[in-house]
């Protein structure tokens, strides 16, 4: 069965950076394309980044680029978000997903889904 599940959310202050990892199982992130996305109360869910299994490309939305990074670790089979010079309005509901196709406009439709992590940016 494929599955995911988000771990490493947490309160941090603006500036600050967070490590989210997104754990598989069921399959292999080597071969599975994973996306990241996010969501705020009472807004919509997000695009925030994704890898693509069949050559690797990554993507991010533009309100992260060059602070975020997405990177996988075949090894431990996880597809981490390195969150850097967070800021306030980072502050939302993190979420892995696989089974979905990573382009650019991060607009895939996924269909396994983890439960989410809180990412709070507030001093």
């Amino acid at each position: 069965q494929v599955q995911v599940v988000e771990s490493g959310g947490g309160l941090v202050q603006p500036g600050g950076s967070l490590r989210l990892s997104c754990a598989a199982s069921g399959f292999s992130v080597e071969y599975y394309t994973i996306g990241w996305f996010r969501q705020a109360p009472g807004k919509e869910r997000e695009g925030v980044s994704c890898v693509r299994s069949s050559d690797g490309s990554t993507y991010y939305a533009d309100s992260v680029k060059g602070r975020f990074t997405i990177s996988r670790d075949n090894a431990k089979n996880t597809v981490s978000l390195q969150m850097n010079n967070l800021k306030p309005e980072d502050t939302a509901v993190y979420y892995c997903a696989t089974e979905g196709v990573c382009e650019p406009t991060l607009r895939g439709s996924y269909y396994v889904w983890g439960q989410g992590t809180q990412v709070t940016v507030s001093s």
